[in-house]
């Protein structure tokens, strides 16, 4: 039985409800109550939370401005900095000799920052960015794995008023030269090299050979990791190392005072055309908007270890290993390497080791460690587990119940979010006493207003696939697609624009309940392990290639990685295929996109299914694939 509204109901399906004890110990409000508070009112909501939960250089002279949708504004003309609220308060206070974050690299070396040590080392390199000409307002391109320095190098960027653009450290040279170009950055920070499973990615070697054609670069600032040899251009190029002990690098950086809704980053998402967008967030409702959720979905409190184990490359990592944490006071945790190296047990040991309290991560992962059976986490223990969260992809109900039972012995509640770069913060999911069902979103958040709908706009039947929407507007949403504003509307406020409607990509249902149930995208989108590829940008690295003529790609279902990427390539003339060439194709992709990327098989054909307007039927490939009846063909060109 579950209260809602005033009145007990029994809700269908398999439902897991929450211990007595996780709903006494939980520190957060009610959700329907605050939900309800947010329907009647939605500024004062958002207004209230930021006056009592932040600190701001001026007050807004407005909490929401919609008199130019969908380029909605809030807390319009209030000054702010997220670096003074996710750094320099806690220097007022107890917080500041507190550990902000734990860190292990994948060979087994360890580093802890407390906050005043993390903000000594964010100002002396904010310092150095300054010296070498980054001002506020320029971009920064930040291509490096999860160590330390890359998350001193993004607060230091917001702390002096540059725009930071990461960019994943598994993207290779294309995707990478993609990104600063079009972002215009005038400095990169990068490292010799990452460590994963053992081996060296070599960051500094793909990121030399995206600057030999990316003509924006005035200096490349390298982190000093795996210790090779690699190429330094002299004049260009400098060590972190031997910088931050230079005379430019000063602890008493003041903090820029920012504008609200001046830009804080831009992340690189895959769209449905080969060219990425440059999503953009801003300081003011973000920082609301990301520390609100954090805080109230997973309860964070003082004593916590929190691991979002997250690549700080995705917008998982921007929002909740970077910026809501270090507002809350948090501390989090950080591990370099692969969940599985050298043993498949490493999580478990990690989780034993530093106790962690709760464990936010993708259901890649959770398949991925599923395989190796019980015996590997049950050799450690994991009671200080107290909360477990899922994120970047429906979670299937086999996998989220193997998570509950395995990893959370049947006592630590699902968190299972629904979110995307876009969005900034969570959007769809429960709260730690609400009652939970595998495989299900949940609820929104409260002041998020989400409905599920056909063509025409009106809600679908219970159970029945349609179209995801968000209603209203929330504080972290994204301010538009950098440099491309008319894109922004067409791409997320076209499809209902006489609704006013933010389409986000993904279909859904909702059942009888009202639970949500994301499906999966509606776009030539796919999700491999969580990431989003574009279709567009993988069959450019294939048509790059001097063999390949034309190419399609899709994704097929994998009980692994959630999708994998199948390949249709038409040869150029004087070609043909072979294993070999296959291989070649696979290894190209690779080098161009990074290895995410790689299709698992190429089939060469002679031909492509299009319609008579020239656009790939992917559809059509992919039902063949898969073995069903590929639907209607009246389009098809031929």
């Amino acid at each position: 039985m579950v209260i809602r509204n005033g009145q007990q109901t029994q809700l269908k399906g398999e439902v897991f409800y929450p211990a007595p004890e996780v709903i006494e110990a939980a520190h957060i409000p009610d959700r329907d109550r605050v939900a309800a508070e947010a329907q009647q009112n939605l500024a004062e909501f958002w207004g209230k939370i930021a006056t009592e939960n932040f600190e701001w250089y001026e007050p807004w002279e407005r909490v929401l401005d919609d008199s130019n949708e969908p380029f909605y504004e809030w807390f319009v003309g209030a000054k702010v900095n997220i670096i003074h609220n996710a750094l320099d308060r806690h220097m007022r206070t107890e917080t500041r000799n507190r550990a902000a974050i734990i860190w292990e690299g994948e060979p087994g070396d360890r580093r802890v920052y407390t906050y005043q040590m993390l903000n000594h080392e964010v100002s002396k390199f904010a310092s150095v960015l300054r010296a070498l000409g980054v001002g506020k307002g320029d971009r920064v391109t930040i291509y490096m794995g999860r160590v330390p320095e890359l998350v001193v190098a993004m607060l230091a960027c917001a702390k002096i008023g540059a725009i930071h653009s990461v960019v994943y450290g598994g993207f290779s040279t294309e995707a990478l030269l993609q990104r600063i170009e079009d972002s215009h950055s005038k400095v990169l920070v990068t490292q010799d090299g990452a460590w994963l499973r053992g081996n060296i990615v070599e960051l500094k070697k793909i990121a030399n050979e995206a600057l030999e054609r990316a003509g924006t670069i005035q200096t490349v600032v390298t982190v000093k990791r795996t210790g090779q040899d690699v190429e330094m251009v002299h004049g260009r190029d400098y060590w972190y190392h031997d910088l931050m002990t230079q005379p430019i690098a000063v602890a008493s950086t003041p903090t820029e005072v920012m504008d609200a809704e001046d830009p804080l980053y831009i992340l690189y998402t895959s769209g449905t055309t080969g060219k990425p967008k440059a999503i953009l967030h801003t300081h003011g409702g973000y920082m609301v908007g990301t520390a609100t959720t954090l805080k109230w979905v997973f309860d964070i409190r003082p004593d916590d270890v929190w691991w979002c184990a997250a690549d700080p490359g995705w917008v998982t990592g921007h929002s909740y290993i970077v910026y809501a944490p270090l507002v809350l006071g948090a501390t989090g945790f950080i591990y370099e390497g692969a969940p599985t190296y050298p043993y498949p047990d490493r999580w478990w040991e990690l989780v034993e080791r530093y106790g962690i309290t709760i464990l936010y991560t993708a259901p890649t992962a959770i398949r991925g460690l599923m395989r190796f059976g019980e015996s590997w986490p049950n050799r450690h223990d994991l009671s200080s587990l107290r909360l477990l969260g899922s994120v970047g992809e429906p979670i299937n109900p086999e996998a989220w119940r193997w998570y509950y039972r395995v990893i959370g012995k049947e006592r630590t509640p699902i968190m299972d979010t629904w979110w995307q770069t876009e969005t900034g913060m969570f959007m769809i999911t429960p709260l730690p006493s609400m009652p939970l069902k595998p495989g299900s979103a949940t609820l929104p958040f409260p002041g998020i207003d989400v409905d599920v709908v056909d063509d025409e706009g009106k809600p679908v039947e219970p159970n029945e696939e349609g179209y995801l929407v968000i209603k209203n507007p929330w504080p972290a949403m994204l301010r538009t697609i950098y440099g491309d504003p008319d894109r922004y509307v067409q791409q997320y406020w076209s499809r209902f624009e006489e609704q006013g409607w933010y389409l986000p990509g993904d279909s859904a249902r909702k059942d009888e309940d009202g639970y949500i149930w994301v499906i999966g995208r509606i776009d030539d989108v796919i999700k491999v392990s969580g990431y989003r590829l574009g279709t567009a940008e993988v069959e450019s690295a294939l048509v790059s290639h001097p063999t390949v003529a034309e190419a399609a790609v899709i994704g097929v279902p994998d009980e692994l990685r959630g999708n994998v990427i199948r390949a249709y390539c038409i040869l150029r003339q004087g070609y043909e295929g072979s294993e070999k060439l296959e291989q070649e194709l696979k290894e190209h992709v690779g080098h161009e996109m990074g290895p995410i990327a790689k299709p698992v098989s190429i089939e060469f054909v002679r031909d492509l299914p299009k319609t008579r307007s020239g656009k790939i039927m992917r559809r059509v490939l992919r039902a063949r694939a898969l073995g069903q009846d590929v639907g209607d063909l009246t389009t098809l060109a031929d």
